[in-house]
């Protein structure tokens, strides 16, 4: 977890513990899992947010990122974010797993001579 430009609570950082704690009940591979968030202001009083999270899993990284003004809610929408993606990756490789496909050779084989000759 990492805040940039705001101090994580306790508070919210035990609020992205128990989020993000879903995505690794659905995948056991999953080695880390990355929060930044990142606090803008805008004109007047008002802050924008922006959260960017990175699963490291076998093959390439899941990155997802979302954008709002409520930190909470940017943070439940990355989570749904990286679980759809999570959710994905999980189908294609279990449908390579039951589906293979074949292999088309340029060639033919050659022939194998027969032992009863």
């Amino acid at each position: 977890m990492q805040g940039i430009h705001l101090e994580l609570t306790e508070a919210m950082q035990n609020v992205i513990r128990e989020k993000f704690s879903v995505l690794s009940r659905h995948n056991e591979r999953i080695i880390r899992i990355n929060v930044r968030l990142r606090s803008d202001q805008l004109l007047g009083h008002q802050h924008h947010y922006s959260a960017t999270g990175e699963i490291e899993i076998g093959g390439p990284n899941l990155v997802a990122t979302t954008e709002g003004m409520d930190a909470y809610n940017i943070l439940d929408e990355l989570v749904e974010k990286l679980d759809r993606l999570l959710r994905s990756r999980h189908g294609q490789r279990k449908d390579k797993r039951n589906h293979p496909h074949d292999v088309e050779l340029d060639s033919e084989l050659p022939k194998t001579a027969s032992s009863s000759e």
